[in-house]
């Protein structure tokens, strides 16, 4: 038995060499292992740590011309994974180690394709917590997918699994959803969560809008057959809010003041924008479903490669 584990890092210099120390004494005991670190593109010395760390062995690098991203690191890291099992992982040490020995007992023991690890509890500010009970309800209720934690990067699953988790960009929140849509047996453990001590996190409010698009995608994929595009949501969302808002200003002006709408430009107005949101957010919704069914193509650039 062989286990690969893939980890993506973007600016995390000083986690890499400890998060490689860490996972050396846990896996060594277990057997064959290599240790996958995909350099997302780092601004900071990362790279340079990770030249340091593949001369220790059991170790490949994969380093980006530029960050493209997670999703597109993952997809990276899987297609050079070679293990009879696979767990994914951050690198900024939150993820501990030691429940790798777990995640592979569970695996075994109940016929799941694919564990998922729960952050229990989690040791992170309200301004990220709160947000993630939201999306996780959310993804519950629109997917089906009955996981406390679907985003957590922290899981383990079997080999013939990553030919069908290619991913692009924010859809690596929703592996677990991909693999169930597929046919295969998802399961969850809580697993420790630790405080990040070094580098920043990449969490962000954008993430959060990004994030809803991601999910109406997601949902459109598994329902129908699949994936999004930020810019027509985006146009869409905002043209479709407008022309709800002037709507419900003109019923305002007709239900409590008594005026006349039906000849002004501002009704018209209203209609158009509400279309023309429609039509947007249909339009982002019909081209990712062709994306996503024909090909998904490899979106990043590989810089060096030490194997």
């Amino acid at each position: 038995m062989k286990i690969s584990i893939v980890i993506p890092a973007f600016n995390e210099e000083k986690n890499v060499g400890l998060l490689y120390e860490e996972l050396k004494n846990v896996l060594a005991p277990i057997g064959k292992y290599e240790i996958i670190f995909v350099d997302d593109g780092s601004r900071d010395g990362t790279f340079k740590e990770l030249e340091k760390i593949h001369k220790k062995g059991n170790v490949k690098i994969i380093k980006f011309k530029r960050n493209f991203g997670k999703g597109a690191a993952i997809t990276a890291g899987l297609k050079e994974a070679n293990g009879n099992y696979i767990i994914t992982m951050d690198a900024d040490l939150q993820d501990n180690p030691k429940e790798i020995p777990r995640f592979l007992e569970k695996i075994k023991n109940e016929g799941h394709d694919m564990i998922v690890g729960w952050k229990y509890p989690r040791l992170d500010p309200l301004s990220k917590k709160v947000p993630s009970k939201i999306f996780n309800f959310l993804v519950r209720r629109l997917t089906g997918v009955k996981l406390h934690d679907c985003d957590n990067n922290f899981r383990i699953f079997h080999k013939e699994l990553k030919n069908y988790l290619s991913v692009y960009g924010g859809l690596f929140r929703y592996i677990p959803v991909i693999a169930h849509w597929r046919g295969f047996s998802i399961g969850e453990m809580k697993v420790e969560h630790r405080k990040r001590i070094y580098g920043k996190s990449k969490w962000g409010v954008s993430r959060l809008f990004r994030g809803f698009f991601d999910l109406l995608t997601i949902k459109y994929i598994t329902s129908f057959s699949d994936s999004p595009s930020h810019l027509f949501a985006s146009l869409g969302s905002l043209s479709l809010g407008l022309g709800f808002i002037t709507g419900v200003y003109l019923l305002y002006l007709k239900y409590f003041l008594g005026a006349l709408i039906g000849d002004r430009p501002l009704l018209l107005l209203s209609i158009l924008m509400i279309i023309t949101g429609i039509q947007f957010i249909s339009f982002g919704l019909l081209t990712e479903m062709f994306r996503f069914n024909y090909k998904v193509e490899e979106t990043y650039i590989i810089e060096k490669k030490l194997v």
